[in-house]
């Protein structure tokens, strides 16, 4: 039987911003881009919601985050590692 290898997945490296309830957390990434109009680069942010599974995150740490199949009505990523805990920075 011919085996299907899964898609590769997203992953980024962001910062938590927020706890919120049970296995949930918010991460913010950090992104350069060019205004639309003047073409000088902006620092942009997208803060998306994300399941910690352990409970693990705390505020300021730095996690690098998956894409993974939905989870809630918002939750669309996952932990993969705890890259900086927020006490070490």
């Amino acid at each position: 039987m011919i085996e299907k290898k899964r898609s590769l997945r997203r992953s980024l490296i962001g910062l938590v911003t927020s706890r919120m309830g049970d296995r949930s957390v918010k991460v913010a990434y950090l992104y350069k881009g060019p205004h639309p109009r003047y073409l000088k680069e902006v620092r942009r942010r997208t803060v998306v919601h994300v399941h910690d599974a352990d409970n693990s995150c705390s505020v300021g740490d730095r996690v690098r985050i998956m894409e993974t199949r939905p989870i809630s009505r918002l939750k669309r990523w996952r932990v993969l590692a705890i890259m900086q805990k927020a006490s070490e920075a």
